[in-house]
């Protein structure tokens, strides 16, 4: 066989990877990344800065420029949570069967291909799952958004969520299932009037390509999160204590049953908006508090007991700023002086970013190869993330 490197694998790795970045993947490049080919163990902190809000001040003429304010420049720390591999391996018999057969290069390029959309599939999962960190809701649980021919509704107010909420006025995006994009593209019409819309809207009507709409960058991904398990709480109500505007954590009444879990989408009776719990209450009978992200009320609550509705399973498509979320992807820690890897190399995908790390083990009379990376996702700013429920 002679000598077996990943230099021989190169052309696969690079096909594979034209065949990878067109899946549905929509959150990793919405979201804000930290990605390159430095190595991390499961555990590791990785720290982004953060700017905070800053102070303005009057301006006053005089011989010199005052000192400049000191600036705290805070942090968020997120954890490398997982390191996943993909192996696939191949013996001496088969490697000349499939040479002889000329269809080794295929099947190398498929095994890769198929190896990284296992990896990207988990990553898009695992940031999915950070819709129960959002702020709020909006749209009917049970109907997919868009719809209605014409009506732009469900844009609009997830848009004005984000902009109640001070969302930057740029960079925000909106994650889809196959439901939701199927209706933009067909009954969306006013979307993809190419005569009116111009190349984008071109694009959509004769690729299907999405593109942007009232500020938000549309993505699909097949990774939205469908039929998500909600409390049971029915006849729940607030105490009478009253809450004022921007309250986030709610004291229960000992009333009802069941439970509010941390994620369930509640209203209060007098308000329509629908806010995400970030802690619950394991038995509303026996009273307790729950906790709503960020900002918190949007409307004062009047001294008065105040009914919970717990909205039903539906699907979870997220809007969010770039910002909100973080992903951070690494090459899985080696040991020092490296493992029994005959070889190792870094390979970037220049479509998501994401930086994989293929190796290779000879072992007797057959061949190990694997894909590894490792990553961690957190959602930093709640208030500048939404659902937009299906």
């Amino acid at each position: 066989m002679g000598t077996l490197t990943l230099t021989s694998l190169i052309p696969s790795i690079q096909e594979a990877m034209d065949v990878v970045s067109r899946e549905l993947v929509g959150f990793i490049p919405a979201v804000s990344r930290d990605s390159n080919a430095e190595r991390a163990a499961v555990g590791q902190a990785v720290v982004s800065p953060v700017v905070g809000a800053m102070a303005a001040e009057d301006l006053v003429p005089a011989a010199y420029a005052a000192d400049t304010p000191n600036q705290t420049i805070g942090n968020v720390q997120m954890t490398i949570s997982k390191a996943r591999s993909v192996p696939f391996g191949i013996t001496g018999e088969e490697t000349l069967g499939l040479r002889n057969a000329g269809t080794l290069g295929s099947i190398n390029t498929q095994r890769i291909a198929q190896a990284m959309r296992t990896l990207t599939n988990e990553i898009e999962a695992d940031l999915a799952a950070l819709h129960i960190n959002t702020s709020r809701a909006y749209g009917t649980a049970g109907t997919t958004p868009f719809g209605t021919a014409g009506d732009l509704s469900d844009f609009a107010q997830a848009r004005k969520i984000l902009d109640d909420n001070g969302a930057p006025q740029s960079d925000m995006h909106m994650v889809l299932g196959g439901a939701a994009v199927a209706n933009i593209r067909g009954k969306m019409s006013t979307l993809f009037q190419s005569n009116t819309g111009g190349p984008q809207a071109d694009a959509l009507l004769r690729q299907g390509a999405l593109g942007e709409y009232q500020g938000l960058l549309l993505h699909n991904s097949a990774q939205v999160k469908e039929g998500v398990v909600v409390g049971t709480g029915a006849a729940a109500t607030t105490n009478a204590a009253g809450y004022a505007v921007g309250a986030t954590v709610i004291t229960l009444a000992s009333a009802g049953t069941g439970t509010i879990l941390a994620g369930d989408i509640v209203t209060f009776a007098g308000d329509t908006n629908k806010y995400v719990v970030v802690s619950g209450d394991a038995d509303t009978s026996n009273g307790g508090t729950i906790t709503i992200a960020e900002p918190g009320l949007r409307v004062a609550m009047s001294a008065a007991a105040k009914a919970i509705t717990v909205i039903a399973a539906a699907a979870r498509n997220m809007f969010f700023h770039r910002s909100a979320i973080q992903l951070a992807t690494r090459a899985p820690a080696m040991p020092e002086g490296g493992d029994d890897a005959d070889d190792v190399m870094m390979v970037t995908d220049p479509v998501s970013g994401l930086t994989y790390e293929f190796a290779i083990y000879k072992q007797k009379r057959q061949v190990r190869y694997e894909v590894n990376l490792a990553w961690g996702v957190k959602m930093i700013a709640p208030r500048h993330s939404g659902i937009l429920l299906g």
